[in-house]
């Protein structure tokens, strides 16, 4: 068998990361990033973290939580550490927030969704980049909900990011393909992307491992290292396992959980070493359980 993706490539040592959102049962897609997360950092000598991105107040659940412990022990998977609650580092996030906005790199947006795509006028399934109504403006004085988004052009970083993926090669992209992003959410908590980095720093990851429908958000992450002075980790963005039928695996989608295969009596080691052995690089594969429960 070759060697996966990341092997021979890298310094010993990779600190790689977990981080799933709370909001529904996890499935075999995740599974095949945590054991390649957990098998890069066990055959480096490095440490395997978790971190519950549990952010979005509304539709995160403590049971969720449990359910991602309990299907990772299932697999054989053990992190380094007790697993980081994303909501538990929202001052450390105003923080970074508010320097920024010191450094005037900020400005409050009240514009809704529907106001964003009338004033952009989409084509179906075209990304809807934001128009720049507001920028320049202060928080309203009549307490109107905002967000708070970055100037981008006033960061005098380049919009075009580059980065070196382990399982696709040099890679290079834009930053701005939604225009000025989000930070900080009209609910009073971080926007994704300002999270996700601050929270890599903070917790020492140096390779990212995430599938390759996340590549997009790649970019975006790499100014924001750079605006905020954080350090830049390797990245690995997989391929995506789906399912028999080609279509993507999904929480919406309602995709087999492994919780259902737990409850089925599923060996979770034997499981995890099948999904290890396949390769994190190549074109997405769709499977059957059968040829990974046999």
């Amino acid at each position: 068998m070759r060697a996966a993706a990341g092997e021979g490539t890298t310094a010993v040592g990779h600190v790689t990361r977990f981080a799933p959102s709370p909001t529904g049962a996890l499935h075999l897609g995740h599974a095949f990033s945590a054991v390649h997360a957990a098998r890069l950092a066990r055959t480096s000598g490095g440490r395997f973290l978790l971190r519950i991105e549990d952010i979005d107040q509304s539709r995160c659940r403590p049971a969720h939580v449990e359910g991602i412990r309990a299907d990772l022990g299932w697999l054989g998977l053990a992190p380094a550490a007790f697993p980081l609650l994303q909501s538990s580092r929202r001052e450390a996030h105003r923080a970074a927030l508010e320097a920024l906005r010191q450094r005037g790199l900020l400005y409050a947006c009240t514009c809704t969704r529907g106001r964003i795509e009338a004033a952009a006028a989409p084509h179906e399934g075209e990304t809807i980049a934001y128009p720049g109504t507001c920028r320049g403006r202060a928080p309203p004085a009549d307490g109107t909900p905002f967000a708070w988004r970055l100037d981008l052009a006033a960061t005098g970083l380049p919009l075009t990011q580059q980065w070196d993926d382990l399982a696709a090669g040099p890679q290079m992209g834009r930053a701005d393909p939604a225009g000025d992003p989000i930070l900080w959410r009209k609910d009073d908590w971080p926007a994704y992307h300002l999270a996700c980095v601050l929270d890599d720093a903070a917790q020492g990851v140096t390779l990212v491992v995430r599938g390759r429908d996340l590549a997009s958000s790649t970019p975006l992450q790499r100014l924001l290292q750079a605006l905020l002075g954080l350090p830049a980790p390797r990245y690995l963005h997989h391929r995506l396992l789906l399912a028999a039928d080609g279509r993507r695996l999904a929480k919406r989608d309602r995709a087999e959980t492994l919780a259902a295969l737990r409850a089925r009596g599923a060996d979770g080691p034997a499981l995890a070493a099948r999904l290890t052995d396949l390769a994190p690089s190549g074109p997405d594969m769709a499977l059957s359980l059968m040829d990974l429960l046999v």
